[in-house]
């Protein structure tokens, strides 16, 4: 089965108290599909990258692992984040991003893509985000399609539309994963169940919401599981939610739009318990660093004993 990944690759410059700066690749849309890459899984990432020392950086990464990269429009120079790292790992952005993707077909791919996963910036930030949202549909009828608003409320822009350019990616998508803290901003107050409901009748058959080290939770229009998240000692969350993502992505790959709406609540659990270790493996490590499949399996198997 192949993915097809389209979104923001970012130099993530990483700044901890008392220590040097450290540059990763990342930008949330390339760490899922280096996350699938990892763990096995042919993708593709539709991107922008500059030719500049970040640029071959991040793309030596991202081949390294087998990602297949696409290049849709070359910018002055590869976006950057300043991540700031509190005493407890926790992480706060800057950014220095801009999104201009253009790419009138589908890139070219070993095999036809049936899923698609779109998110964070790319999405939301024109005049990309017009080419990413025609894009997903039109390949939508043909693959399933999931979405990570991931969001940066520096680069967000006016509330009111940023939520509608959320909720238009979110009636495209069938798969559906944001943190609590994203949801907070989005809908300030508002019971993470009741967001569920709300984006559940959007369309998606599935909404997952990560929530740090309270673990996570599956919500459907049968089921809402919840789950806890493996004991660890974080170095650092860069990339967390990602790997968690690509996580949800492998061991769902080959679902159609009717096998994820039929999820019942044991799938959902080990759906939950899968992604949950691959991001307690990428906290305790630094940078955006997902698991392999080998090191995937031996930490579900570490959580479960």
């Amino acid at each position: 089965m192949s993915f097809l990944v389209i979104g923001e690759c970012v130099a993530d410059i990483v700044r901890g108290p008392g220590a040097a700066d450290v540059v990763h690749p990342g930008g949330s849309p390339a760490n899922v599909a280096y996350g699938l890459a990892r763990l096995g899984r042919p993708a593709t990432l539709l991107t922008q990258l500059a030719d500049d020392p970040s640029g071959r950086l991040i793309a030596a990464h991202l081949t390294g692992a087998g990602v297949r990269l696409a290049i849709g429009g070359v910018p002055a120079r590869t976006p950057s984040a300043v991540v700031t790292l509190d005493g407890r790992g926790q992480a706060a952005y800057a950014f220095d991003i801009a999104w201009t993707l253009t790419a009138e077909e589908p890139p070219a791919t070993p095999e036809p893509v049936r899923h698609v996963h779109l998110g964070s910036i790319a999405a939301v930030t024109e005049p990309g985000a017009a080419t990413v949202l025609a894009l997903t549909g039109r390949l939508r009828p043909a693959a399933t399609v999931s979405y990570d608003p991931n969001v940066r409320p520096a680069l967000m822009g006016e509330h009111g539309p940023a939520v509608a350019r959320v909720e238009r990616c979110v009636a495209l998508a069938d798969l559906v994963k944001a943190s609590d803290e994203d949801l907070a901003w989005l809908y300030p107050g508002e019971p993470v169940e009741a967001v569920a409901a709300r984006w559940l009748a959007l369309g998606p058959a599935v909404v997952l919401v990560t929530r740090g080290g309270d673990g996570a939770l599956a919500v459907t229009r049968e089921h809402t599981v919840a789950a806890g998240a493996p004991a660890v000692a974080v170095v650092d969350t860069v990339g967390a939610g990602d790997s968690f993502m690509s996580a949800v992505l492998d061991a769902l790959a080959g679902r159609d739009r009717a096998a994820l709406a039929a999820l019942g609540a044991d799938a959902l659990a080990g759906l939950l318990a899968r992604a949950g270790a691959a991001a307690a493996v990428t906290v305790s490590r630094a940078g955006a660093r997902p698991p392999d499949r080998a090191e995937l399996d031996a930490a579900l198997g570490a959580a479960t004993a």
